[in-house]
């Protein structure tokens, strides 16, 4: 059996995705996005090619949390003066007015950190409501649910 040669940047066929988050657990969400948009889903997936596809998330200020994490985990941050720590928890941040930061920052922490990530992280589009700008692009609707059932969360 011979093994394949790596693809090339130019050989790669990028699609664009729709996720609606509404009511998906964030953690399993983001790792499903990790995967699409770094190409691991596709068997033509090399580690050095940015060959993930487009991926577009929708009601991102729907997603579900388990457990207690609406009120008990904690961003913290820095200002850089003295006493300067600052923390907010995730309830804090879902009413904020870019709460669909909350998504983005989900996915970025699940990638590795360097320049192709970061380019990889280019192809991700959040938005808050359930309208996006990027019909033109034809997107396929993806229910991500199908692929493990604890990713729905059950009220």
């Amino acid at each position: 059996m011979k093994t394949t040669s790596f693809i090339k940047p130019a050989e790669v066929n990028r699609k664009w995705f729709l996720i609606d988050a509404e009511g998906l657990v964030l953690g399993r969400m983001a790792v499903a996005i990790a995967n699409i948009l770094r190409g691991k889903n596709k068997p033509t997936f090399s580690p050095h090619v940015d060959c993930g596809d487009h991926v577009i998330v929708i009601n991102a200020n729907k997603v579900a949390l388990t457990g207690k994490k609406l009120t008990d985990k904690y961003y913290y941050w820095h200002t850089g003066y003295p006493g300067g720590i600052k923390k907010r928890n995730m309830k804090q941040l879902m009413e904020e007015p870019r709460s669909d930061r909350m998504v983005f920052n989900a996915v970025r922490r699940m990638m590795s950190k360097g320049p192709l990530s970061r380019a990889i992280l280019s192809k991700l589009k959040v938005y808050k409501g359930s309208e996006h700008p990027h019909a033109a692009q034809n997107p396929e609707n993806l229910d991500i649910s199908l692929l493990n059932n604890k990713i729905r969360r059950n009220k």
